[in-house]
Order: structure tokens, then sequence, then C-alpha cells
């Protein structure tokens, strides 16, 4: 974990990943392991000339990857969609828990610090979209942003890059479902709320805890848990219907707040909800641990122990069907208490699908006037 200037392991060595000399501030991860691809570990040999009032902070960095496809294609049999929008590779929300860190290992990129810390931004992402929404081959259906990386992360306020999509999916009437713990996502209010007009956008809201302090450890840089709820406040307000999404329960350390957590968001204009447990996939599960030892020491064993008896004594089960849930009897429980605390709120109405039926490609230069009336 961090150490005013330095890096240390959760058992209180050094990280041989990191300088000793580097600052961490607000990042989730506290190692840089290489990827699962690459051959070779990185690590820093110390030469003698460090010394601590040399420390620099770790800044983000982002590179422009210019993307030859916008959509991306999914046939997973849990998931409600089979068509995403991903702007951005990595996330500097740097939420320690983030089922998509070992993502970056393709990039041959460590799922830890480089996650947070090396961004691919995607620009001209929009125009790429336009175009494959003008085939003539293209079906429309609804297409999810955030379910890979916040497209409402930090770099998006210079960046815009999830400005350019949603003005391409407003001129082509197209609908979208969207899922940010950003509250960025009010400066686009004047796309969104037309849209939701026409019944073309649904937007989930994730609030893990509304403790501000566990927020903070576990998402570094992501607005805080109240801030948050504000921000569903102001999208219901314009008539956007929002979803929260209490994502993802941790067992013995958020669990308790499952029922706080639905109230003040259908207090705030919240209409329907979801959660999902805690997924460890890949690298983040020692990613996690080392963060849980350093960050709620007390509370590790209990928690990894609640983890593994929803997965089948492992720390994850990549199961279709149990790896959003989990298993036994903690894993009912939390389905039970959900269930129950939905009902009495009313936040269990079925929601209404989107419209496809308005999908039109605009009119490009050139392009033969419709006679339509």
């Amino acid at each position: 974990m961090q150490d005013k200037g330095g890096i240390r392991s959760a058992d209180g060595g050094g990280d041989a990943t990191l300088s000793p000399h580097l600052r961490l501030r607000a990042r989730g991860a506290a190692s840089n392991a290489v990827g699962r691809f690459e051959p070779y570990r990185r690590v820093v040999e110390p030469d003698g000339w460090d010394r601590p009032e040399d420390a620099v902070t770790l800044a983000t960095e982002v590179t422009e990857e210019r993307p030859r496809s916008a959509l991306s294609r999914n046939s997973s049999p849990d998931i409600p969609f089979d068509r995403s929008v991903n702007p951005y590779r990595g996330c500097e929300h740097g939420c320690i828990y983030c089922f998509a860190r070992p993502s970056h290992a393709y990039l041959g990129l460590s799922p830890g610090l480089d996650f947070e810390t090396k961004l691919v931004a995607k620009p001209g992402i929009g125009a790429v979209l336009a175009r494959e929404l003008s085939s003539r081959r293209y079906t429309p259906a609804v297409i999810a942003i955030g379910t890979n990386t916040d497209p409402y992360q930090p770099i998006e306020a210079r960046a815009r890059l999830m400005r350019e999509v949603l003005e391409v999916l407003s001129a082509f009437n197209h609908p979208v479902a969207i899922t940010t713990k950003g509250t960025l996502i009010e400066r686009d209010l004047d796309l969104l709320a037309p849209m939701a007009a026409q019944g073309l956008v649904h937007v989930g809201v994730s609030v893990t805890t509304l403790d501000p302090a566990t927020s903070r450890a576990m998402e570094p840089r992501v607005p805080l848990p109240g801030r948050r709820l504000e921000t569903i406040r102001r999208l219901a307000d314009v008539g956007i219907p929002v979803r929260v999404m209490v994502a993802p329960v941790v067992p013995g350390l958020t669990d308790h707040e499952l029922e706080a957590i639905l109230a003040a968001a259908k207090e705030a204009g919240a209409t329907r909800a979801s959660y999902i447990a805690l997924r460890l996939p890949r690298e983040v599960s020692g990613l996690f641990r080392d963060w849980l030892e350093a960050a709620f020491p007390n509370r590790a064993a209990r928690v990894m122990a609640r983890v593994r008896e929803m997965h089948g004594g492992q720390d994850y089960d990549a199961e279709w069907g149990r790896r959003m849930r989990g298993e036994g009897l903690w894993a009912d429980l939390l389905a039970q208490r959900y269930r129950k605390a939905v009902q009495r709120l009313g936040l269990d109405a079925p929601g209404v699908p989107l419209r496809t039926d308005l999908f039109r490609p605009p009119p490009k230069p050139g392009d033969q006037l419709s006679l339509d009336l």
C-alpha cells in the first residue's frame, strides 16, 4: 500500500515492480505486475541514488488509438445486450474491484496501476460508429456503453469521446443504455433528455457504498456516494429513467448497506434497481486481496471467506449464471434481501424496452429527399 512517498506491499516488504520513491495519490492498486501474456517480469533495482526528496507522483498517461470499428459484439448468455461501444481502454477511476482490469493484459500492460494510469482514447470513434450504423446490413438493437470501462471517467472532460458517440446516436435515433459512476454525465443532459422523451435511453448509476471513507478507499477517483445520488436526482428530474446498480456487493464489507443504498436511490428518483456480487477474475483477485489486507486488515479474512463461500471455495467462479450472483447460503440470503427490499420500495417494476422503430440514418449531403409526409 502507499506509505508516504514510497510503496509497501501488504506484508510490509517492498514491491519490486515499482520505484521505492514513487508517490501514489488516489490510486486503487498498489502494484504493477506484468500481465499474464508477458514472458518476463519487471523488477526495479534501486541503484543507491534514490532520495525521498526526489520522489515523483505517478501521473496519468493517455495514448490515442484510431479505431477501425466502434461496435464490440457480445454473446454472453447472462448479459442482456449483444453490442457495446467503449470509447476508452483502462479507467482512471481506479476501482480496485474492477472486473475489466484483466483486459489491459491484452495491451501488454499491467492490470494493476497501468490499468488506471496508462489509458487509451479512441478519437474519431463517433465517425466510425456513424459509418457502421449507416450500413444497409445494420439492424438496430440497444447499444450498451460503460459495460467495460466508464465512459464518464475524468479524461472525458477534455477528450469528449462519449459526447461524440451520443451525438451520433441522437442523430440516428438509436437506443442506448449507459452505465456510469461519473457525474460528468450531467453535461450531456441536453442530448439525453430529448432521447429519453422518445424512449431511446436508460441510465444505470453504480452506488457501491454510502460511506465516503470506504468509497474513497475502494474507488479513489470516483465521485463520492452522495454526489452520485445527486446525479440520479438530476437525471430523473429531466425525465431520464435511472436504475441504481448496487455493484459490486462486497460480502463482509458493504453487503450490510444493500437496503440503505436502495432506499437512498429511490428517494433520489431511481425507478429500477439491480445488484452484482463481487467478481474477482484473473489478476483482480490478487490485487483485491492485497488491497483488502492493507485497507481493512481486521476484515480481510472474513471478507475473503465469504467470497469463497459464494464461489464454490474459490476467489471466483466464471460459470454463466453464477458469476454475478454467486451460490450457496450467503448468495441466497443476499438475493432474498434484495428481492424484499426492491418489492418494498417499488423498484421491481419491469423496465420499458427501448425503442428501435425510430432508427433512421440521417441524410447525407447529396441524398435524395424523402417523400414521406
